[in-house]
């Protein structure tokens, strides 16, 4: 019977394996994003929110002229000489509409466009690159990231399962449900396949599972570290360490 438990056990790490290669991925969901090349996201686009920062041009009023302020949280900006602006929720140009109509009281502007909004500073909007890589978290989205340059500057781990990568649009209504496709990344950038190299949305999550092995090692990890720790425990409550040992409970050991 003994020869049957490490069986059981090869059994069970081979079941864990399969359920590693099994993700919720649909390759018709890259239907959900468009290419870098499809579309034209430029600054004048990008909506503002806080805390976002307003930069401002505008050499016949030097009131103004290179301001930067970041965005309070009540979506607005103030200058002395024109009170608050509310810009939350508009693009940089309708912000420089509102800016003339104001400066139009005291200066006579010439030009069409006698004001320059640009965004001084991403901070809104965020996407997200989660599992397997050095650098994991959110990263502040620009308009114009792409799953490549979210998956480099991310930096996968030598666990990372680069060929099954998905990338997720969650869903924020109920009845609707996330778009998640796979990309072979190796394949992607060493073949130069740029067929599902995706223009990133906000709120769009890059995920970069574990290879199987590595699924493998973490499972046997996340069971042994608890076990170990309560040895550990029970360990010490046998041998309670003295100042001989060079080590002190309260912290105040020789090291």
């Amino acid at each position: 019977m003994n020869r049957l438990k490490p069986l059981g056990l090869v059994a069970v790490l081979f079941g864990i394996s399969l359920l590693a290669g099994c993700f919720p991925s649909n390759a018709e969901d890259i239907r959900a994003f468009v290419k870098p090349y499809e579309v034209d996201v430029t600054a004048e686009n990008y909506v503002f929110q806080p805390p976002d920062e307003v930069e401002i041009h505008c050499a016949d009023v030097p009131q103004i002229d290179m301001q930067r302020q970041r965005i309070r949280p009540d979506g607005k900006i103030s200058f002395e000489a024109f009170g608050e602006i509310e810009v939350a929720g508009k693009t940089p140009r309708e912000v420089a509409l509102i800016l003339e109509q104001k400066v139009a009281e005291l200066y006579a502007l010439p030009g069409d466009y006698p004001i320059d909004v640009r965004v001084g500073a991403y901070a809104s909007k965020l996407y997200y690159v989660v599992g397997q890589v050095s650098r994991p978290g959110p990263r502040t989205y620009t308009g114009r990231d792409t799953l490549v340059t979210a998956v480099i500057d991310a930096y996968p781990t030598p666990m990372a399962w680069e060929r099954r990568i998905q990338v997720i649009r969650p869903s924020a209504l109920e009845d609707q449900k996330a778009m998640i496709f796979e990309v072979d990344f190796i394949k992607l950038v060493k073949h130069g396949d740029t067929t599902k190299d995706v223009l990133l949305e906000e709120g769009d999550i890059v995920f970069v599972p574990p290879t199987i092995l590595a699924s493998i090692g973490l499972l046997i990890e996340e069971f042994i570290s608890p076990v170990a720790r309560a040895f550990y425990g029970w360990y010490l409550v046998q041998n309670p360490p003295t100042d001989a040992g060079g080590y002190r409970p309260s912290g105040g050991g020789r090291y």
